[in-house]
């Protein structure tokens, strides 16, 4: 049964310590508004999860996972649960630091075309790789990597990158660990174009996507490491 969307308006309360400011996102576990805090003014993130079983289990194997990767800078802080009366009903939600950003698919629609160049996409990849890395490297992984679930600014030469969701796919294993490998691959076909972008790409991209094929991606990336490496090497054309 399709859960009831909670469509919270901007200024109305939530809880007793904050005020809804704007939706941010959602998903298939919940929805992520932008908060504020009464007595302080300070903006937090605010992810009110679908209860589908009765028991709040989403809520509380998220807030574990954020905890236990709360030293991987590309993880959103969580900071605690809290409860929001909504249509009557009592929803838990978790809090977590704001992080100022684009959803990257709305980043996207912003670009020349719609797409980003071959060096700026393969740079965006390569943020985004340094930040799952060290996911990886905990043998766990994301489980829902995709431009909606990506917070995305520039910043120097490269992107400052957030993931703001995760998704519970069951028990940690290098098979979830390669997925999260091919969603990395298949957001580089996204960012730089899709089909039509692909097609004019020059080799460094190519050397990456590999026209997507899971057999050669999983050969020679085995996780987000692999990967970082693999850009750090990249053969330019001249």
């Amino acid at each position: 049964m399709k859960p009831q969307p909670f469509d919270l308006e901007p200024g109305r309360s939530l809880g007793s310590n904050y005020d809804i400011v704007d939706f941010i996102g959602g998903g298939w576990e919940g929805e992520v508004y932008k908060i504020k805090e009464r007595k302080t003014g300070i903006f937090r993130a605010a992810k009110l999860f679908y209860d589908r079983d009765g028991r709040n289990q989403p809520l509380l194997k998220y807030a574990k996972k954020l905890n236990k990767l709360k030293d991987c800078p590309i993880i959103i802080q969580y900071h605690h649960r809290d409860t929001a009366r909504i249509r009557g009903k009592v929803c838990e939600f978790l809090v977590a630091d704001f992080i100022e950003g684009q959803m990257l698919s709305d980043f996207l629609k912003c670009q020349k075309k719609k797409r980003l160049s071959s060096f700026e996409a393969l740079r965006l990849l390569y943020d985004i790789a340094i930040g799952v890395e060290p996911i990886h490297f905990r043998g766990e992984y994301h489980g829902d990597i995709h431009s909606d679930n990506i917070l995305v600014r520039r910043k120097g030469l490269g992107f400052d990158v957030h993931l703001i969701d995760f998704f519970d796919l069951g028990r940690p294993s290098k098979e979830r660990i390669q997925d999260d490998v091919f969603s990395l691959i298949q957001l580089l076909h996204e960012v730089i174009g899709g089909v039509e972008g692909y097609s004019a790409a020059g080799d460094e991209v190519r050397q990456i996507v590999m026209g997507r094929k899971r057999g050669l991606i999983a050969a020679k990336f085995k996780n987000a490491g692999h990967l970082r490496l693999a850009l750090e090497n990249l053969n330019w054309n001249e």
